[in-house]
């Protein structure tokens, strides 16, 4: 055994003091005592399963002025995420194996975290998917149009999700609906504008057709970013392989409460109403919801602060998931068992990792962390590029430690590692 760790475990559900084993990366014991020479003992502290993002834009290669995978997956870290999966809308975009080889070897050299990397499917590769899928962990299709995305069309959406379904890998969907979104675009100038142009009915034009188009298939497909409380009634009755996620910025604020900085919070798909946000925290704790996802899309400062219609959608949220739903269990708002499934094990599951849990056999991905330490979140104290926080003010509980692979990350609240530590996840890609 490389290493052991004691503290308050959260193992079957259930928290018990005890020790977990940790050789070659991997937790092979988990035990009441358990001694190697390397020991660590946290006390009273919780040890609990990493993160993981199934969705981040680190924005590399292409607009690295932004966010890049040096200083995207150091966010991820510093907020308990252990491994992260870049959407495909860089420059280039990853739609050609060229494109996802030379993003694996950015990403190799830069990330502190692991990663993997998904294609977008777009309509002039769909005859290559399945060339495509020795070099990702997945696929992105953008129905809709949003910041630097190849839009499908609505047309080859069956071809498209048989083809990857040959593959037997995930396929995550941003369900707004093209012909939709162009029937009601505008000139904006408020959040109330962007929501207006695009409605609930482009989310639920766009589920609507997915569904139509994904019987008799087996491999995942995944939900981006559920909004709508439109939504929400497609999706209530599924079928078993089609998953669904929600973001932070969707779940704690709503189009009426934002009063200043409105290009700040403009997003795709947008920020709704306050039934609409509350539909999804009942989606969370009624298991309707399947997934938590940042959504983490940087723009700086000085892209967002700009007129209304001119500003670009995406805000950022990679170190602050994890510490804002530790906060709201705390308060109440959702379990410790929903966190957990939503935000570690679930993802894990649907990208085919050892991630996500503390068991034998998976990866030692682990944080340790004090609920007792709630500190208030400010854009000074995070690591995005970016350098700016929608979540401003908002309480957070950041884990003090982070253990990738059994190597320790992040300790007393600092990085203690260098940054190629991460690597590609999913076999041999």
């Amino acid at each position: 055994m490389d290493l052991t760790i004691e503290g308050q475990l959260y193992h079957n559900g259930a928290f018990e003091y005890g020790c977990l084993a940790v050789t070659q990366g991997k937790i092979v014991a988990i035990k009441k005592i358990l001694k190697t020479d390397i020991h660590l003992n946290v006390g009273n502290k919780l040890i609990l399963p990493a993160g993981v993002d199934l969705h981040v834009h680190f924005r590399d290669p292409g607009f690295t002025h932004k966010e890049d995978f040096s200083t995207g997956s150091q966010a991820a870290a510093f907020g308990g995420i252990s491994c992260v999966f870049d959407m495909p809308n860089t420059h280039p975009q990853t739609t050609t194996i060229k494109a996802l080889k030379e993003k694996k070897q950015i990403a190799s050299e830069k990330s502190l975290v692991d990663f993997g990397l998904y294609a977008a499917i777009c309509d002039e590769n769909i005859g290559k998917i399945g060339e495509l899928s020795a070099f990702c962990n997945g696929f992105k299709i953008f129905l809709g149009s949003t910041t630097h995305s190849l839009k499908l069309n609505n047309q080859n959406l069956r071809v498209a999700l048989r083809e990857t379904n040959r593959t037997k890998k995930i396929t995550l969907i941003h369900a707004e609906d093209e012909h939709c979104l162009q029937t009601h675009k505008d000139r904006e100038q408020t959040l109330i504008d962007h929501l207006r142009c695009r409605s609930a009915e482009c989310e639920e034009t766009a589920l609507k057709n997915i569904l139509n188009n994904a019987d008799n298939l087996s491999s995942p497909i995944h939900i981006c970013h559920l909004s709508s409380c439109e939504g929400f009634e497609m999706i209530r009755n599924r079928p078993h392989n089609i998953s669904v996620g929600v973001t932070p910025h969707h779940l704690f604020f709503d189009v009426q409460s934002i009063n200043t900085k409105q290009t700040f919070y403009k997003v795709n798909p947008p920020i709704r109403s306050s039934f609409d946000r509350d539909t999804l925290w009942y989606g969370v704790n009624n298991t309707y919801i399947d997934i938590f996802e940042s959504d983490h899309a940087p723009h700086t400062e000085e892209e967002k602060n700009v007129d209304f219609d001119s500003a670009p959608s995406g805000l950022p949220g990679i170190e602050t998931i994890y510490p804002l739903f530790l906060s709201a269990m705390k308060r109440g708002l959702l379990s410790l068992d929903t966190l957990l499934a939503l935000l570690c094990e679930r993802p894990a599951q649907l990208l085919n990792i050892p991630k996500g849990k503390i068991e034998v056999g998976r990866d030692a991905d682990f944080i340790v962390v004090d609920l007792k330490n709630t500190r208030t979140i400010s854009a000074e104290t995070l690591h995005s590029k970016c350098g700016w926080t929608p979540f401003e003010g908002f309480p957070g509980i950041f884990p003090s430690m982070l253990f990738i692979r059994g190597e320790k990350v992040i300790d007393d609240h600092q990085l203690v590692v260098k940054k190629t530590f991460g690597k590609c996840v999913g076999g041999n890609l």
